[in-house]
C-alpha cells in the first residue's frame, strides 16, 4: 500500500473528480491524497463495475467515497474496492441531495449512528486498508455539540479512527444541494473543539477553504485539511502543496511541465476511444489569472467538445496564451 497522509485532500466531487482529473491532478501534486466521486453501491453491485472503478496507478494515494447503508452491500463494494488497488475507503455521511436521501444514505445517516457505525464494522471486517467517514456538523435542527460528538463517539467504537468533517450542518429539507456548500454558516471552532475533546481520532477538516495559508493554519487545530472547488477551478493553487504540507523538495512544477506531461496521457486515451472534452474540461482553469487565460478556456470549450476533435485542439488552445 503507498503511503498515506491526510494533512491535505483533495475532495470527492461528484461529475468532477473521475481519473482523468485525478491524474491531471498528480501531476501537480505527488503527495495529497485524491478522491474518487462518491460511487454508490448500487452501481458497484449491478452496474458498470470497471467504468467505475478502473484508475491510472500514477493516482496512488487515492481514495474511494462510496454511497449506500446497507452493511452487506458496502462490505462486498469494499472488498471490490481494495481487489482493485485504491489505498482507502471512504463513507458518504454528508451528501444532502434528495436522490441521496431516497436512498437512505448521505447526510441523512447523521441521524443514525449505531447504523453508520455497523456499516463502518461490516467494511473494516471485509478489508485490510483503512474506513473513514465524511459527515456533517450536524443536520436540520440537530445540531449541537453533544449531538455531533455524540455521532462520532457511537460510529468510533466501530473502530472508525479518521473523519473527515464538513464544517457545516446540512439541512435536509428547504436548501438545494449547491445552496447547503455555502448557505449554513461555517463552524469551524465545532471542528476544532471536537478534535481537542477526541484526540486520540483523525481529524481532517473540511468546507470553504480556499488558500493554502489558511488550510495550513488549520492544522494548529485539526490533523489535515480537505479542499475541494477551489483546487477544480484553480488547480495551479496545489503547485506549492507538497511543499508546504509535506516538506518535500521536489522542485515547482510549471504549468508548462504539467501540459507537456499531460500528452502522452491524453494520447493514450484518444486512443482507446475517449473523447477528448473528457480531459480537458478538467484543466480549463490552470491558467487562471494570467494572460489569454480566458480565450483558453473559451478556446477548449468550444472546439474540445467536437466529435473529431483531437490533440491538435490543445496545441491550438496553447497559441492562447502567447
Amino acid at each position: 500500500m503507498n503511503d498515506l497522509s491526510r494533512r491535505f485532500c483533495i475532495a470527492p466531487m461528484l461529475d468532477w473528480t473521475d481519473r482523468h482529473e485525478r491524474f491531471f491532478l498528480r501531476l501537480i501534486t505527488q503527495s495529497s491524497l485524491l478522491y474518487t466521486e462518491m460511487i454508490t453501491t448500487g452501481a458497484l453491485l449491478h452496474g458498470d463495475r470497471p467504468r467505475h472503478l478502473n484508475f491510472n496507478d500514477e493516482e496512488h494515494p487515492v481514495a474511494v467515497q462510496l454511497g449506500g447503508s446497507n452493511p452487506s452491500d458496502l462490505a462486498s463494494c469494499a472488498s471490490m474496492v481494495e481487489d482493485y488497488g485504491y489505498d482507502e475507503i471512504n463513507l458518504n455521511v454528508g451528501c444532502p441531495s434528495n436522490r441521496v436521501q431516497s436512498g437512505m444514505f448521505g447526510a441523512c445517516l447523521m441521524a443514525q449512528p449505531e447504523l453508520v457505525a455497523e456499516c463502518v464494522a461490516a467494511m473494516q471486517n471485509a478489508v485490510n486498508i483503512p474506513v473513514t467517514v465524511k459527515h456533517r456538523i450536524g443536520i436540520d435542527e440537530n445540531e449541537t455539540v453533544e449531538e455531533l460528538f455524540e455521532f462520532v463517539e457511537t460510529v468510533a467504537k466501530s473502530g472508525c479512527k479518521t473523519f473527515i468533517v464538513h464544517a457545516r450542518k446540512a439541512w435536509l429539507n428547504g436548501l438545494s444541494p449547491k445552496e447547503n456548500r455555502d448557505i449554513p454558516p461555517l463552524r469551524y471552532d465545532v471542528v476544532h473543539q471536537l478534535k481537542q475533546t477526541m484526540p486520540q481520532l483523525e481529524i481532517i477538516i473540511n468546507g470553504g477553504i480556499c488558500d493554502l495559508e489558511t488550510a495550513k493554519n488549520q492544522l494548529q487545530y485539526v490533523d489535515g485539511v480537505m479542499m475541494g472547488r477551489e483546487v477544480y477551478h484553480n488547480p495551479y493553487i496545489l503547485a506549492d502543496v507538497d511543499q508546504l504540507f509535506y516538506q518535500s523538495k521536489r522542485p515547482l512544477i510549471t504549468r508548462q511541465q504539467i501540459i507537456e506531461s499531460m500528452f502522452p496521457y491524453i494520447e493514450k486515451e484518444l486512443a482507446s476511444g475517449i473523447r477528448l472534452h473528457s480531459i480537458t474540461r478538467h484543466i480549463l482553469g490552470l491558467y487562471n489569472g494570467l494572460p489569454g487565460a480566458k480565450k483558453w478556456r473559451r478556446f477548449l470549450s468550444e472546439n474540445a467538445t467536437k466529435r473529431e476533435a483531437g490533440i491538435d485542439v490543445l496545441h491550438e488552445a496553447l497559441k492562447c496564451l502567447n
